[in-house]
């Protein structure tokens, strides 16, 4: 239940916890809250548990320059930790930042772990039920492994064959294709939660946790069907929030474990990584001749030079180009 919202008191003396309040206030995803949250910590145990206020952006400066070169952070990283910082002394302190001097971390583009169509093929014929389900999906639509496991009943439209994705990375909505042959397999998979949900009701279980407000505004909604989640969790937890016992959706690490054991299986020389099978959407796509704005769209990305990446790993030579070894005449050893 990592991705529930902790309670956190508005009147809390704790720095943190008024960091935390101010964020949501201001309508930050709380994957971002986290994060950011989590920077700030580092920042503040890297110069012996000092105050913020007490400190000047020289310190952001040496923090910065400390993941850099003795940590040998990502750029990802160090950006993800400048932006923190930032947060927090202009938007939180309500300091000015300012221009700042630091070492930048080394940039290293990292193409993608990309599936081939026969490797994808070989894992899905090693996983069973939900597992293979759950793999089918991410593939064939794109989601990341987060998005997948968020998925309510009511964000499968069979009418207009769409997903759709509720707070997804940015904390954006979006829609997707629902691929035509994984209907039978969703409709199975939602008559399953149904069932599985009777039985929380009937033994005095029944709700779902629902994000922000919603509880409020619809104190019903989460008994309802449409509001359970597709991959439901196979015990029922207690929320930390309230403390109800409620049925949290699948953890993560259960679909990390299954499919190591399928690429393991299917003899498949690549990391076993959910992750993958995006890249592969997305890669497929190109292949296929559909242009990436409309893969951009289909990803969530803010930027299509995200997912230009891809161009460097479709299947078509290095760049497209065509190496002249096969044009040679067939030669003997």
């Amino acid at each position: 239940m990592d991705d529930i919202k902790l309670v956190v008191d508005s009147r809390s003396p704790r720095f943190l916890d008024q960091l935390r309040v101010h964020i949501r206030k201001n309508g930050l995803a709380y994957k971002t809250e986290q994060t950011y949250v989590h920077w700030v910590k580092r920042f503040i145990i890297y110069h012996n548990k000092r105050h913020p206020k007490d400190m000047s952006m020289g310190e952001v400066e040496d923090f910065l320059g400390y993941l850099s070169v003795d940590r040998s952070c990502s750029v990802n990283t160090q950006r993800t930790t400048l932006n923190a910082l930032v947060y927090l002394y202009r938007r939180f302190l309500g300091v000015e930042v300012g221009k700042l001097e630091f070492t930048l971390a080394r940039s290293h583009r990292r193409l993608p772990v990309v599936y081939s169509r026969e490797e994808i093929i070989a894992i899905l014929t090693h996983l069973r039920g939900v597992y293979r389900l759950q793999v089918e999906l991410m593939y064939g639509t794109g989601l990341r492994k987060a998005e997948l496991l968020s998925l309510r009943i009511k964000d499968i439209d069979f009418g207009s064959n769409n997903i759709f994705v509720r707070g997804g990375k940015g904390n954006k909505d979006r829609s997707i294709m629902l691929p035509l042959k994984l209907i039978a397999s969703l409709q199975d998979q939602i008559k399953a939660v149904e069932r599985l949900h009777d039985d929380d009701v009937r033994e005095g279980y029944g709700e779902v946790y629902l994000p922000d407000a919603l509880q409020r505004k619809y104190p019903g909604a989460a008994r309802e069907i449409g509001w359970q989640y597709l991959f439901p969790s196979k015990k029922v937890g207690r929320d930390p929030r309230s403390g109800i016992l409620r049925r949290h959706h699948m953890h993560p690490t259960s679909l990390a474990k299954q499919l190591r054991r399928a690429v393991r299986a299917a003899d498949v020389r690549k990391p076993a990584r959910s992750h993958s099978f995006r890249h592969s959407f997305a890669t497929h796509l190109l292949e296929d001749g559909y242009d990436i704005r409309t893969i951009q769209e289909l990803l969530g990305h803010s930027d299509v030079a995200t997912t230009e990446i891809y161009t460097h790993v479709v299947n078509r030579g290095g760049k497209g180009v065509k190496s002249p070894f096969d044009e040679l005449a067939s030669t003997a050893p």
